[in-house]
């Protein structure tokens, strides 16, 4: 064996006497102190619209960052100043909720972790703004009449129906776009008053507050309406079933979302056609969904919001007359249950609407259902046309008398009350029978069927005139309708002769 160098021995004591410093894998030095992890700064703050932001880290060891949240994320930049050093962009993208929200980075290094709290700003959740524009004094020019005076003058009224109401847009369930030819033609043919069913939902921003509609759609809406004031006839404008969003909510009750947006839909409605005369009138909805008391409770809600909403832009709207909605429309809904209108800070400005497909079964009904058969004949001179193949098929329940009846109940309750009322729909399907083999019978049961529709329609409208109602008959540009478009040529002279006597 060979001896020991005793410069090596030397060495090797030196070596031991070291201090050992390098750090172990569970981020401690070896003689047990903590790893630093420092950070700058500790927080952020972002406005709804977002940003990004600078943190820095530093550590000796291997740096892990990550965030429990989507809208906040931090990318690396490249090391400063040491390789312990480390730069990150964090960037907040924008808030558009309504609420403020809370991100959470945490940093890690070794076995030691840091948190860094991110807070982002709500957006500011817009508003309809109340703004001088929006709320000019009353102005009463060209608006004279109060809401009795107009009904009296509305001799016959016609529906734009399945038109600027259809979903999917203007031509969508079938009828042509409309022109100022086409209300002209209406006119010509008798008419002096056109109710305008109109969709809104479709055509807004976004379905969220503060329910900005489309300037385009308001700018269609204007130009129908416009061919007919031009043309000195009245016009109804309303919000119609709309997909439901109000009419067919009121049995879920009373919805705050539901009132803001009837609120802010009828303030851009009353502005954009403020400085329309007494020709233009508005209508609240359509056949609003109630059953019982409670129901109406809450229609008589949304109905008030209608109001406030129109009178509060002022001008000519401060004396517009306004029609509010019986409950589904329905004459006796309406009779039981409508029991109060709307409070309005107008004299003698509001109207009551009602519709009348009374029997279903000959008006609507397009099949035989276990609860009932259609009904092909209605009218004491058309029973005798149910016989062979068409026997069971008259309408022995809902024929004048019962029409008579109904309408002389709303005359009664509301009309002598001071409260004017519209049949705001009202009109029967045209079918085309075939029930038998024989076409001779299908002929002559085609003829009744026909002078059936003729009398009903007939006699509606003239018993509406009677009792002091606005008729308006439901046009819908198909089976239950009395012209052709874009022609606008009667379909059936019998109805339109009936209707025009």
């Amino acid at each position: 064996m060979k001896p020991f160098n005793l410069p090596s021995i030397a060495f090797l004591a030196l070596f031991l006497l070291m201090p050992l410093s390098a750090c172990s894998d569970n981020g401690k030095e070896e003689d047990g102190k903590e790893t630093a992890l420092t950070l700058s700064p500790e927080s952020f703050t972002f406005p709804a619209e977002g940003g990004t932001a600078t943190l820095t880290v530093s550590s000796s060891l291997r740096i892990r960052l990550s965030s429990d949240a989507d809208w906040c994320t931090a990318t690396t930049g490249s090391a400063q100043g040491t390789a312990q050093t480390q730069v990150y962009t964090v960037t907040a993208s924008a808030n558009a909720a309504y609420q403020a929200r809370t991100a959470t980075l945490t940093v890690s290094a070794g076995s030691e972790s840091k948190q860094v709290t991110v807070s982002q700003a709500a957006a500011e959740e817009p508003v309809v703004p109340d703004t001088p524009s929006d709320q000019l004094p009353p102005d009463a020019t060209g608006m004279e009449s109060d809401a009795a005076t107009l009904v009296a003058r509305m001799t016959r009224g016609w529906n734009l129906g399945n038109t600027l109401e259809a979903t999917g847009g203007e031509t969508a369930w079938g009828n042509p776009l409309t022109t100022a030819e086409m209300i002209k033609k209406v006119k010509e043919a008798g008419f002096n008053a056109i109710r305008i069913p109109c969709s809104w939902n479709q055509y807004l921003e976004a379905d969220a507050a503060p329910y900005t509609i489309k300037p385009t759609w308001m700018s269609r809406v204007k130009e129908v309406v416009d061919y007919c004031v031009d043309n000195g006839l009245y016009a109804i404008l309303n919000i119609h079933w709309d997909g439901g969003w109000l009419e067919t909510s009121i049995p879920n009750g009373y919805s705050e979302t539901v009132n803001e947006k009837q609120r802010s839909l009828w303030k851009q409605i009353a502005i954009a056609f403020r400085d329309y005369d007494e020709h233009l009138l508005f209508a609240g909805c359509n056949e609003p969904n109630v059953e019982n008391a409670a129901q109406m409770t809450t229609l008589l809600r949304y109905e008030q919001t209608f109001v406030d909403a129109v009178r509060g832009t002022g001008g000519r709207n401060a004396y517009r007359s306004l029609i509010v909605q019986g409950p589904s429309t329905d004459i006796d809904k309406t009779l039981q249950l409508m029991t109060t209108l709307p409070t309005d800070p107008a004299t003698k400005r509001l109207i009551l609407e009602v519709h009348y497909y009374t029997p279903w079964t000959f008006a609507g009904l397009e099949k035989d259902e276990s609860w009932g058969k259609m009904a092909y004949f209605w009218g004491e001179d058309n029973q005798g046309y149910a016989q062979g193949a068409y026997a069971g098929r008259w309408d022995n329940t809902g024929g004048e008398t019962a029409m008579r009846n109904q309408l002389e109940k709303m005359k009664t309750t509301f009309i002598d009350k001071g409260i004017p009322v519209i049949l705001g729909e009202y009109g029967a399907l045209r079918r085309t029978l075939s029930d038998s083999s024989n076409s001779t019978e299908n002929a002559e049961a085609q003829k009744g069927h026909d002078a059936s529709r003729a009398a009903y329609i007939g006699y509606a409208t003239h018993q509406a005139q009677a009792y002091g109602m606005a008729p308006f008959f439901w046009d819908a540009g198909n089976s239950m309708s009395l012209f052709k478009r874009p022609e606008m040529t009667v379909i059936d002279p019998g109805v339109y002769e009936a209707m025009m006597k």
